[in-house]
């Protein structure tokens, strides 16, 4: 059973920033999206290992510890340094958050690596990939579904005004699914992970973060040939896609997942913008042209939530305000067709 809260913004952003500064992060977000757009706990990936997306959600983890090897993030029996940095991040941007956000009521999301992110990114301890071994993947999938719901329960705390919305980051799972990510060896290739497996396995971190009092629940997937169907169907409440990128048939099955009642949060505007980047009504436009091409009514434009097509981090700073701003503007353009 997908859940979404009642009211939700128009426009919001991904996830990751540029940038080191915590604070004037959060300013950014709440600034530009506190009104109509729905404001986030940003990542700043730049302030370096443990702060990006992999080592940050693998400090939710409970009862699994990781430490930073060459070949990346790796589970380890003991808790050491490079968890503790990532640790040390998380509680100072929580406490950031509580100031920035204090007396704030509405929806705010927080994003988190998807399980099978996770399990195709950290490495076993003889160094292949998690996702290689089924109890690993059982393992690391109980520890996020309890640590995301223990993440949700601390926000509430600080933020006892605001809904939070929790984003499942899953950009490898296509990876996963086709069986493509490289061996430790790099000679081979892993095995697919069966589609019911992986259901199960975000299924079970969505139904957490609910019952925690998550009053939304999204999975972002920004690869260009995204398991839709797949996705639409393990009870999230709405899905976050590369909109630019989508072929005839993953629109095909957007319009049914729209149709089932959830809601499409569109990825439309570059992550990275080449000069002044696009301008908001061809943003709007183009997202208006391929959704009546798959037969979705007018109207129902007005439940889009436009954001950037990815995170922000490789963007400059202004470049990242210009596209939340193109995002907010493109949404404005939307709900005005949408109502006309």
């Amino acid at each position: 059973m997908s859940t979404q809260p009642e009211q939700l913004g128009d426009h919001s952003g991904v996830g990751s920033l540029p940038g080191t500064d915590i604070a004037e992060a959060l300013r950014l977000t709440f600034g530009e999206l506190g009104g109509a757009g729905i404001p986030y706990l940003p990542e700043l990936p730049s302030r370096g290992p443990g702060a990006e997306m992999i080592g940050r959600s693998a400090a939710l983890l409970v009862d699994l510890a990781v430490d930073m090897q060459p070949s990346g993030w790796r589970l380890v029996p003991r808790a050491g340094r490079d968890l503790e940095r990532s640790r040390s991040w998380w509680r100072r941007d929580l406490d950031q958050l509580a100031e920035t956000a204090d007396g704030y009521h509405g929806p705010v999301k927080i994003q988190v690596a998807g399980p099978w992110t996770l399990a195709a990114s950290l490495r076993l301890p003889r160094l292949e990939r998690a996702v290689v071994d089924p109890g690993a993947c059982r393992d690391l999938v109980e520890s996020l579904a309890e640590g995301t719901a223990q993440h949700v329960e601390r926000v509430r705390r600080l933020l006892p005004g605001a809904g939070v919305v929790v984003q499942l980051d899953e950009p490898s799972l296509p990876d996963v699914l086709r069986g493509s990510l490289p061996t430790a060896s790099g000679f081979g290739r892993t095995r697919p992970v069966e589609e019911p497996v992986v259901d199960q396995g975000l299924r079970q971190v969505l139904r957490a973060a609910a019952r925690a009092g998550a009053v939304g629940t999204l999975i972002h997937c920004c690869a260009g040939d995204p398991p839709v169907a797949l996705l639409a169907g393990c009870g999230a409440g709405g899905l976050c896609l590369d909109t630019t990128a989508l072929s005839t048939r993953r629109w095909e099955e957007v319009a049914a997942a729209v149709e089932d009642g959830l809601r499409l949060w569109a990825g439309a505007v570059p992550a990275v913008p080449e000069g002044a980047g696009p301008e908001p009504s061809s943003v709007a436009r183009a997202l208006e042209t391929a959704w009546t091409r798959v037969g979705l009514p007018v109207p129902a434009l007005g439940e889009v939530i436009v954001t950037p097509s990815c995170g922000l981090a490789g963007a400059s700073p202004a470049g990242a305000l210009r596209a939340l701003r193109t995002a907010a503007l493109a949404a404005r353009a939307l709900a005005e067709r949408a109502g006309g």
